[in-house]
């Protein structure tokens, strides 16, 4: 594995740890200088809704320009989320898996998918059990 891409996927972890622990002002550390709002407008909205959250990573993968990050997220619903209100009650190890594209060793791109589905019903979201 070369320099870079070891780089990078220190680069995604300390974004995993900033996100677990609400510190947005270390993306200036993370993210190009043109990523970096449009990142923090991101997970602003995502954190005021799961304060408590917390990403652990299960799987990185680097190729050149890229890390593609698979993680386990846990979080209580304490603010309002996708027009939904509150619940109090929390989600535990949903699945997201998210690419990072860089530049000059910085985050400059993401592209992520989420198990929502998952999440919506340990939320009390969605009442069919047979998704549960």
């Amino acid at each position: 594995m070369s320099e870079a891409v070891d780089h990078n996927k220190r680069v995604v972890s300390l974004l995993v740890k900033a996100i677990s622990s609400g510190d947005l002002a270390v993306f200036e550390q993370l993210y190009t200088a043109r990523a970096v709002n449009k990142a923090r407008e991101w997970v602003k909205p995502f954190l005021k809704s799961f304060p408590d959250v917390t990403m652990d990573i299960v799987q990185m993968v680097g190729d050149g320009d890229t890390v593609v990050a698979r993680l386990r997220c846990s979080g209580t619903h304490l603010g309002a989320w996708r027009g939904h209100p509150p619940t109090g009650r929390r989600f535990e190890r949903v699945d997201e898996v998210y690419f990072f594209t860089f530049r000059h060793g910085l985050i400059d791109g993401g592209w992520g998918i989420e198990d929502n589905l998952t999440r919506f019903c340990q939320l009390g979201l969605i009442a069919d059990s047979r998704l549960r």
